[in-house]
């Protein structure tokens, strides 16, 4: 390697790193300004939940409040492939602020960290993925963080939703996913689940489970961008359309020009190494936020969950 070939790889590494301290610090102070925006946060707390082989475990979770004695409506958030380490999105509390903002509890319990992904899981092969922290694995946890809310003094339990963007909002899909039979998983937790859930940029290719529609246990509204290349949105409107015409209440809207992760403060980047079934190569994916489409999915997710919660 020649003197100019090597400077400029040790430019680009310098500029990666750079890179990586930035959404660090990014994600860091997301953290102090949702900690510091709500008005009251419990952190530190963990949630009893159970693995596919039904031993128990603890997760750790974060508990947001209006001011007030309620009770509340709630809404558990699923985080993305992100997590919620100094490697997030920062979107999961992005919502978890302007929710507790309009008067809703927010529980947003961590899948990754302790089981071995407090990095995320964005670029760890589909394998590993789906044995550690699959959507259905994660789906146990949303009805853990449920039975959780319900116990809160402060929260009105029969006015809890569900949200998560990406690998959340497949864990959203599958958590409002009715089941086939009583044998189903979580087919007990689901006759009185979610009372609404709200799915942003979801993988709906696979969403149906064994039937040929997907029926969802509650009203259910998905958001995402026309320029998504990981999730994208064409399988979505086909799902929202055949679980329509079977009498389900399933709505969607898709952002033109937006792509996934358009509720992040972050810019537009395509990043090679994320997993994409959706790509040809297997790898790489686009993801950056848009302002328009964040503004007005504040306003569909409120008015949705104005209306079911």
């Amino acid at each position: 390697m020649n003197f100019v070939m090597l400077t400029k790889a040790r430019n680009l590494t310098t500029i990666a790193r750079a890179q990586a301290l930035h959404r660090r610090l990014i994600a860091l102070l997301s953290s102090l300004l949702f900690l510091a925006g709500c008005v009251a946060t419990s952190s530190g707390l963990y949630i009893t939940t159970t693995s596919p082989n039904g031993a128990s475990e603890q997760i750790p979770a974060m508990v947001s409040k209006p001011d007030g004695p309620g009770p509340f409506p709630a809404v558990v958030i699923m985080h993305d492939c992100s997590g919620l380490g100094f490697s997030s999105s920062g979107a999961p509390r992005r919502w978890a602020t302007e929710l507790v903002q309009r008067g809703y509890v927010v529980i947003l319990p961590d899948s990754f960290t302790s089981r071995g992904h407090a990095d995320g899981v964005c670029t760890v092969p589909l394998p590993q993925r789906r044995t550690d922290v699959s959507f259905g694995r994660r789906a146990r946890d949303a009805y853990a963080a449920l039975a959780y809310a319900r116990a809160l003094p402060y929260v009105d339990g029969r006015r809890v939703g569900i949200m998560g963007g990406s690998h959340g909002g497949s864990t959203t899909l599958a958590a409002m996913l009715a089941p086939a039979s009583d044998a189903a998983p979580l087919a007990e937790e689901k006759r009185a689940g979610f009372a609404a859930g709200v799915a942003l940029y979801p993988g709906c290719a696979a969403a149906r489970g064994a039937s040929s529609v997907y029926k969802p246990i509650a009203p259910l509204l998905i958001l995402i961008g026309e320029k998504d290349d990981w999730t994208p949105a064409e399988p979505c409107r086909k799902l929202t359309e055949a679980a329509r015409a079977a009498g389900y209440t399933v709505a969607i809207k898709v952002y033109p020009g937006a792509y996934h992760s358009f509720d992040s403060s972050y810019p537009v980047r395509y990043v090679a190494a994320r997993i994409n079934s959706n790509s040809p190569s297997g790898y790489g994916a686009t993801t950056g936020g848009d302002r328009d489409a964040w503004n007005d999915s504040i306003r569909e997710v409120a008015a949705f969950f104005g209306r079911h919660l």
